[in-house]
């Protein structure tokens, strides 16, 4: 039988957070300071009503989604992102109604890069990106379906009416407006009620509305070259009315990415894994082979939650997924191999991307695949409380992307 499997493991190393500490002091108020710029001057609003996105000198305020620690970092009053790997770098809050504006430059000719607004938390299955409204970033490229002017369209299941389409879902800019690199861009990206509308160097060039979501988070995009990004600043706008579920973004759920996308780090990263495993920007291959090398963490992990994206190759015959391993020799095969004989109705064809969610909780585990549950969930009488996360290869090749791990208490 051809087995992959999942080394599963909770708990990441419990990280406690202290409360920052802070200090009153007493203030005084100068005479004729009115008191509408007094409390904007106190909530660090301008007053015109923005407020910076980025201090300046680091990250607070963002999360990095799916890269490498180093692929975002701050520098000189700049968001500076090295392209490598493919993935985002997200606010840690939601906004619904909104003006942003910000600056930014490619630094070599032909770069590629984006904004996304009203954006889930985490990467849709099987992609490097997350559903929301892209807002092109891109410098030097041109097509018969995509500019380097500010096109504007929605990705992975998210929706949008394009003003000035042809004909799908992408709105094109009506005028050439963008610099080239290294120059810097000015964007203004208005965001209202489903409505958004992109204003480059000073001049509205694309807009589009009706779209879902139309409240979420809103995301710095790496794809493969260097760009930089400044003066990002945030001006909110009053909700005219409460939005249904469908119109609002995936939440964040404490998920953490266990794989960098750039090399082995958190892993066990021998010699023989290198013979058995590649990595590939976002994704992480498997080369097969019967004596392929499992993939082990370095961590260990008590109960929680794992997300994993896989797929097989294009027109083979699926493999068996399914063996799960713990230390001391705890061997799942035998569980789940009955289930998955019976019924493999969820899992996709060969050349299509599939996701695993698997619960741990205690001697507990529950698998959906494709978000179809598998069962009612399989006892693992004996299984330790804490244990490393290892990834088993199948005899043949795969596909491996998006790990997350958030710990359940």
């Amino acid at each position: 039988m051809q087995t992959a499997g999942f080394f599963l493991v909770p708990r990441f190393l419990s990280l406690s957070r202290a409360p920052l500490p802070f200090r009153i002091f007493p203030m005084k108020i100068p005479l004729g300071v009115p008191a509408a710029l007094l409390l904007l001057a106190m909530s660090g609003r301008g007053e015109d009503g923005f407020r910076p996105l980025f201090n300046g000198h680091n990250l607070d305020g963002w999360v990095n989604v799916n890269c490498a620690p180093g692929t975002w970092r701050a520098t000189n009053g700049l968001i500076h992102c090295t392209g490598f790997p493919i993935g985002e770098l997200r606010t840690d809050r939601m906004y619904q109604n909104f003006i942003l504006e910000l600056e930014w430059r490619h630094l070599r000719p032909q770069g590629n890069a984006g904004v996304f607004v009203w954006a889930d938390a985490l990467t849709a299955p099987g992609q490097p990106f997350i559903r929301g409204i892209e807002v092109q970033v891109l410098d030097g490229r041109e097509g018969t379906w995509f500019t380097s002017d500010g096109d504007i369209f929605p990705i992975h299941g998210a929706r949008m009416v394009p003003i000035n389409g042809r004909g799908g879902d992408r709105a094109f800019p009506i005028e050439k407006r963008s610099r080239p690199s290294p120059e810097w861009n000015h964007y203004r990206i208005e965001c209202v009620d489903g409505a958004i509308s992109l204003a480059v160097n000073g001049k509205i060039v694309t807009r589009g509305h009706s779209a879902s979501p139309r409240k979420g988070y809103i995301c710095l995009e790496s794809e493969g070259s260097p760009v930089e990004f400044r003066n990002l600043r945030l001006r909110e706008l009053p909700a005219r009315e409460a939005l249904p579920p469908e119109h609002i973004a995936e939440p964040a759920l404490g998920f953490h990415p266990l794989y960098s996308g750039v090399d082995g780090s958190g892993w066990h990263w021998t010699e023989a894994v290198a013979r058995s495993w590649r990595v590939e920007d976002w994704t992480l291959a498997s080369l097969g082979g019967d004596d392929a090398t499992p993939l082990v963490s370095e961590h260990s992990f008590g109960d929680g939650e794992l997300i994993l994206d896989w797929r097989w190759p294009d027109r083979e015959q699926p493999g068996d997924w399914t063996r799960l391993v713990r230390p001391r020799g705890y061997n799942l095969a035998t569980v789940l191999a009955p289930w998955t004989a019976r019924d493999r109705s969820g899992e996709n064809p060969p050349g299509q991307w599939n996701r695993a969610l698997l619960r741990l909780r205690g001697n507990h585990l529950a698998i959906e695949i494709n978000g179809r549950p598998l069962g009612t969930g399989f006892e693992l009488p004996g299984i330790p409380p804490q244990a490393p996360l290892v990834l088993i290869p199948p005899p043949r090749p795969a596909q491996w992307a998006n790990l997350f791990w958030r710990r359940l208490d």
